[in-house]
């Protein structure tokens, strides 16, 4: 027994041994799927054949299931998925069975419920949204998400993602929502929305989406400005808007470094030249490095976005007002770009801006007590500056690069973050250093609640 067991020890260092310095040769002679009750045999085995089809040693079968793992969980429809080599046939020496072992997801239903605020519109919304996995077996998640705002912002939307269609391997996404939002604090009118997204290509850098959007401006008010009363009545666009995105940070919520790139780029106008045309064109660069003391990092980023109409005539008509650019304000920790807020002045129409630009410096560091620290609890400085200008309806022409930059508007301050799993919790003490003369920013203490994600 001793000398057996001593012989089989030898065997299995000398294997080891092998294994570590030279290839062994292994071929994958099939693939055993168990545990599938719901989920079709062909979406497991179309996820996982291309890493094991070349693989031809065993340490290219054994990278080739650590890939095969990794893309079945990222299917989000499995509890757990293990992948074991058993022994091929008898008869076919140097080849391997490959048996993978899935949990499918016990409740298929899932769904969650919070109040966010933001701070730059000075508004709550009651957000909630509800899934359902792997309903017809495909890997697909179905998705129901509905928001109210107490600042009379309402949105419905039900959507299905799906991994791949058949023999492609490019996810598939579709999505119809409502949208109906009151401006008539900040600006005259209100918009409704109906739009059907489709996902056209989704990779880890590239995403090709299409658009189509009937939208509704009316003037409850009756005191818009000449600018939106253009644009008043029903219109529709058909878009495609193509996304480049890279994230090197280590995080996504406080990172300490590395550098995150995006590039959207959006054509409008497919199909009737009655269909609203517009170029659009965005970039957001970020970057984060250590400094070496109480986990200290500063992140440091710039934004810029342009907006232009094309065809006939094109620098003389105007940009749609609901695509435009528009300053977020105070909030931290960058002067974001989206709908009109708090920043503007009430009483007049808000027209947002064909050119924008922002940047932020941000300092986040460890508070303290060990308590805060063990809670991810920590403090941050940040200053964040940016501005709007117009450039359609001729409005180049007396277009400024000298003025744009010395109008700039700028906000510091300092707070503390509270990450928790149900919501993120900021509070900041703001003070705006600058601002434009119909701007209404507050300096004060802001608490805003925010996705964890």
């Amino acid at each position: 027994m001793d000398g057996g067991s001593s012989s089989d020890r030898e065997k299995m260092t000398g294997f080891l041994r092998r294994l570590s310095f030279q290839p062994v040769s292994l071929r994958v002679h099939d693939i055993v799927i168990k545990g599938n009750s719901r989920t079709r045999e062909s979406l497991i085995e179309a996820e996982v054949i291309n890493a094991f089809r070349s693989a031809s040693t065993m340490q290219e079968v054994i990278q080739a299931a650590s890939i095969a793992n990794a893309k079945l969980r990222r299917l989000d429809i499995f509890d757990s998925v293990s992948i074991t080599l058993d022994a091929g046939p008898p008869e076919l020496p140097n080849t391997t069975n490959v048996v993978i072992e899935v949990v499918e997801a016990r409740n298929p239903l899932t769904g969650d419920v919070g109040i966010f605020t933001k701070p730059e519109a000075r508004s709550w919304s009651l957000e909630g949204s509800l899934k359902w996995k792997n309903a017809l077996g495909y890997g697909d998640i179905w998705d129901a998400t509905g928001a109210y705002g107490w600042d009379q912002t309402t949105e419905l939307g039900i959507g299905v993602r799906m991994p791949r269609l058949k023999t492609f391997s490019i996810p598939l996404t579709a999505r119809i929502s409502l949208l109906s939002q009151d401006w008539l604090k900040f600006s005259s009118y209100t918009e409704r929305m109906l739009g059907l997204y489709v996902g056209l290509i989704s990779t880890k850098y590239h995403d090709l989406a299409y658009h189509l959007t009937w939208r509704t401006l009316t003037d409850p008010s009756r005191m818009s400005s000449p600018s939106i009363r253009r644009q008043l009545g029903h219109s529709l666009l058909s878009s495609l808007k193509y996304t480049f995105k890279i994230d090197r940070r280590d995080s996504h919520l406080r990172p300490m470094r590395g550098y995150a790139f995006v590039s959207t780029s959006q054509l409008g106008g497919f199909g009737d030249s009655r269909f609203l045309r517009f170029v659009r064109q965005e970039f957001d660069l970020r970057g984060a490095v250590p400094l070496g003391f109480y986990n200290t990092a500063l992140n440091l980023g710039v934004s810029a976005g342009i907006i232009l109409p094309w065809g006939k005539g094109f620098m003389s008509t105007g940009t749609p007002v609901s695509e435009r650019f528009y300053m977020g304000g105070q909030s931290s920790p960058v002067c974001s770009l989206g709908g009109p807020t708090s920043f503007s002045s009430p009483g007049r129409d808000v027209l947002g801006g064909d050119l924008a630009a922002t940047a932020f410096a941000d300092l986040s560091f460890d508070l303290p007590l060990k308590l805060f620290r063990e809670a991810g609890i920590h403090g941050h400085a940040f200053l964040c500056a940016g501005n709007l200008a117009k450039l359609s309806e001729n409005e180049i022409d007396s277009f400024s690069p000298r003025r744009f930059l010395q109008s700039f508007r700028s906000t510091a301050g300092v707070g503390i973050i509270i990450p928790t799993k149900l919501f993120r919790v900021e509070i900041n003490y703001c003070r705006v250093l600058k601002q434009s003369e119909h701007d209404h920013g507050k300096t004060g203490v802001q608490f805003s609640f925010s996705s964890p994600l």
